[in-house]
């Protein structure tokens, strides 16, 4: 048979062999898993990946919420645990060192050393202490109190060796609250460089400047000055950057400053200096008058008491020697508490013979809001219009009077509610009425012996206004700024007068930073 060209030839069928098409069937099959595994795993990736990060995002939210004073107050945790032992630990260390046990003593500093590393560790981390970390301490810790008590360290042994130790630093706590009163007082009364520099140089221009004096002499005069129809205030004081914040504040806080009248008493330190920078500066057209202290010859050992005093030896050695009882509060000695200008206040009626109405401001406040509105009050036929303090407790007359006295207690309510001085509002024709300078000098010379009270004005003057005081609005007047950090902001904002009575006066270093602003506008 002839065969075809090889072009026309049909393709041999070849058969592949078995073991070929068991190995495709293989690598088929490993594709198919392979490709169910991984999409299975992208899934559980989409779903648990959200669950470990919102598990790792509350493990974080907790760790920031740590408190690690809850957390050493805790009874059930490590750090309490440590901290009891420490405390115990160095009752120890006192006690093996005063038994001369000096290697006892240093073993116990070694580990409470330890333990105190450990619980500033863990406070700066913010985690609780594991049990892996406190064991060794305690273990250590529980070993050498045992070792101690051992050692006839007993209870009661600690129990006296203790009470001696709180004794000593509780004289020692006395002391250094003695020796800060006395820093307070002495930072208190002392006056910033700048501020002596501007009084140096004011008093030079009052001696050189002939012209100054001739505007005094005018002003002295003014008809204004005896106006009743005015409104008239009167500060007392020796500062002279104080009393311009308290004229400055007042005029600029009312719609008709012209109105106003301020009556300045000064000493003969201050006078000149005084008198040139308010001579020199116009505040709204207000009407200023100064007055020196010193002029005021009636005001005398044999007609005031405090005056008297000032002149006794024994009354100069108590506010004024270096050398005193330490028994006796610092405080109580400064000789501020019986200065004629800081009494003065309880001579006003015949400061001032011609006027009917005045209100008093002391030389650290600051006004706020308009104050001509207190001249129209009605005080029901009192005295003296003032904002109460009792609404602490400890601003009660038996606070401030001593009613062990049978002076004191037989005429006082101990119960009776304080006031402020600091914005007074006082009825003149009322107050001569009711002779209340005759009563404030009968108590003056009643405590000659200081049994009476001890410090300052507001106790003859609670004495001498008694049934004669018509309480204020509080907001009239808000107290504290001086000592007090934690003033409600809402009370400051919505007072007419806020006072920095206490150490901490604005012009000094020393002041609270919160309140100093209020008082440097209108400086």
């Amino acid at each position: 048979m002839r065969r075809r060209p090889a072009d026309y030839r049909r393709p041999v069928r070849r058969r592949f062999s078995c073991w070929i098409w068991a190995l495709l069937g293989l690598v088929s099959l490993a594709g198919f898993v392979l490709f169910v595994v991984h999409h299975n795993q992208n899934h559980e990736d989409r779903v648990e990946r959200p669950i470990l990060e919102k598990n790792e995002v509350n493990r974080r939210a907790a760790h920031e919420r740590l408190n690690f004073t809850e957390e050493i107050l805790n009874v059930n945790s490590y750090a309490r645990q440590l901290a009891e032992q420490m405390t115990l630990a160095k009752a120890y260390v006192i006690i093996a060192k005063e038994h001369n046990n000096l290697h006892l003593a240093w073993e116990l500093s070694s580990k409470i050393r330890s333990c105190q590393l450990l619980l500033s560790k863990a406070a700066m981390r913010e985690e609780p202490i594991t049990l892996d970390e406190a064991e060794p301490i305690i273990k250590g810790l529980s070993s050498l109190i045992f070792k101690a008590q051992e050692a006839h360290y007993d209870i009661a042994t600690t129990m006296i060796t203790m009470k001696s130790h709180i004794q000593a630093l509780e004289e020692r706590a006395s002391a250094a609250t003695v020796q800060s009163t006395v820093f307070g007082q002495l930072a208190a009364e002392a006056f910033p460089k700048n501020l002596h520099c501007l009084h140096v140089k004011l008093t030079a221009d009052w001696i050189e400047n002939k012209s100054l004096k001739e505007l005094a002499n005018e002003r002295r005069n003014s008809p204004r000055l005896l106006d009743n129809n005015l409104y008239h205030f009167c500060v007392f004081s020796d500062n002279l950057l104080a009393v311009s914040v308290v004229i400055n504040s007042t005029v600029c806080n009312v719609d008709h400053p012209k109105q106003l009248v301020f009556h300045i008493v000064t000493n003969g330190v201050n006078y000149g200096a005084m008198q040139s920078w308010f001579l020199s500066n116009d505040f709204k057209g207000s009407t200023i008058e100064i007055q020196n202290i010193e002029d005021f010859t009636w005001l005398n050992a044999s007609y005031s008491p405090v005056a008297k005093q000032l002149l006794e030896k024994d009354s100069q050695l108590f506010y004024f020697e270096a050398s005193q009882d330490i028994k006796i509060e610092p405080k109580f000695r400064n000789p501020k508490h019986i200065s004629l200008l800081n009494h003065l206040r309880f001579y006003i009626p015949e400061v001032y013979p011609q006027l009917e109405k005045v209100v008093f401001l002391d030389d650290d406040v600051v006004v706020q809001k308009e104050l001509t509105s207190l001249f129209s009050l009605d005080l029901h036929g009192n005295v003296n219009g003032a904002v109460e303090t009792c609404l602490e407790a400890f601003h009660r007359y038996y606070k401030y009077l001593n009613f062990s006295n049978p002076i004191i207690s037989s005429k006082f309510d101990p119960q009776a509610c304080g006031w402020a001085f600091g914005v007074n509002v006082f009825d003149l024709i009322a107050w001569r009425k009711a002779n209340v300078t005759d009563r404030y000098h009968y108590w003056q010379q009643q405590n000659v012996d200081r049994s009476l009270w001890k410090l300052g004005t507001l106790p003859p003057a609670l004495l001498a206004f008694y049934g004669l005081t018509e309480p204020l609005d509080r907001r009239w007047h808000v107290l504290g700024l001086g000592y007090d950090l934690n003033i409600d902001n809402r009370l400051i904002e919505t007072a007419a007068v806020i006072h920095f009575n206490g150490n901490m006066k604005p012009w000094l270093k020393i002041a609270i930073g919160r309140y100093k602003p209020l008082w440097e506008r209108f400086h």
